[in-house]
């Protein structure tokens, strides 16, 4: 008969080893959709002719031929931007479901993304360069607007969190119907901009997701045991020495910063923050730290994949797909919750 400490140390190996094939699939399926993605469309470039082109980059970085357009200022750049909006959605659904402790939250149902895309569509009526700097302010007041209901309710527990996020979401939403009422000639690119789409992805919304991506995986890393304790239940992380009001402020806000810099790049794309990180969990276990990297490896591709078959459908805005795939899931996760309550 095998001793607890060897039981342990068995899962320990056998989680590593699962943690590890996992990994390399998920990176084998990104590799396989970056080399389709970038290879395939409308006009097909071979593979070799694709290496030629990004290693003769730096030896002759104004090549103009047709292919060197396409792949280095159209193709890259969509596939870059996917996978970071993407990774970017399905962390910030992690850190927030661990911060909350709450299966159903992420940046939609929390109201951040619906802030961010009420000052999005508010920055078109000034300038489209104002759209960034008015989707972040929205976000914070969305998250300001959800925290102080939430307070005011239960002292800010993670279900009055959630049902604060569905009020303001309402509230903005009306909002943003609102804008779209009164945009006139604004108001195609407002409606393409909400639908979610990265038709109009460039190197500039490339970076600026990574940036919001970066913003939100270092913090994250850094606090993933925190998060672990308070996972367990707000009481737990208080009797393990977690500064909670201190956690929540820092990953909220590092949460809020990156939605608002996806939002205001490609609008709302939802449910990639839901459906992913519980589809990582059930594979790895609970552990933040992990489940941050594989989520972040998982929604990239996922997106990436969603928004191959967007354009394939005809430039179909890829929030559409998103939410065609998240809505049933959502629906799962309630059904799974009541059953378990009875």
């Amino acid at each position: 008969m095998s001793s607890p400490a060897a039981d342990i140390t068995t899962h320990r190996i056998r989680l590593r080893q699962k943690r590890m094939r996992l990994g390399l699939l998920l990176l084998a399926f990104l590799l396989v959709t970056a080399v389709i993605r970038i290879t395939q469309g409308e006009w097909s470039i071979p593979l070799s002719h694709v290496f030629e082109i990004l290693f003769s980059y730096a030896s002759n970085p104004d090549l103009n031929s047709p292919e060197a357009i396409v792949v280095r200022s159209v193709r890259l750049p969509r596939f870059f931007a996917a996978v970071g909006a993407g990774g970017m959605l399905a962390m910030a659904g992690v850190v927030l479901q661990g911060l909350l402790s709450n299966p159903l939250a992420e940046p939609y149902t929390l109201g951040i993304a619906a802030g961010a895309a009420f000052g999005g569509a508010l920055g078109f009526f000034f300038n489209s360069a104002m759209v960034t700097p008015f989707a972040f302010i929205g976000a914070l007041g969305a998250l300001w607007m959800v925290s102080a209901i939430a307070w005011r309710g239960d002292g800010g527990s993670g279900t009055y969190l959630v049902l604060a996020g569905i009020i303001t979401n309402a509230v903005l939403s009306a909002g943003v119907t609102f804008l779209k009422a009164i945009a006139d000639d604004r108001l195609a690119a407002i409606v393409l901009w909400l639908m979610g789409s990265l038709s109009g992805a460039s190197a500039r919304t490339s970076v600026t997701v990574w940036v919001g991506a970066l913003a939100l995986l270092i913090p994250a890393l850094i606090y993933g045991r925190e998060l672990d304790a308070v996972s367990l239940g707000e009481e737990q992380g208080e009797r393990l020495g977690v500064n909670e009001k201190k956690l929540r402020i820092i990953l909220l806000s590092f949460a809020s910063f990156g939605t608002a810099l996806t939002v205001s790049s490609f609008g709302i794309i939802g449910f990639v923050g839901l459906v992913i990180p519980h589809l990582i969990r059930a594979a790895i276990g609970p552990s933040h730290r992990a489940l941050i990297i594989f989520s972040f490896l998982a929604g990239g591709t996922l997106l990436a994949i969603a928004d191959g078959v967007a354009q394939a459908m005809g430039e179909l805005p890829v929030g559409v797909l998103t939410a065609i795939i998240g809505g049933p899931f959502f629906c799962w996760i309630l059904a799974g919750r009541k059953g378990g309550a009875r």
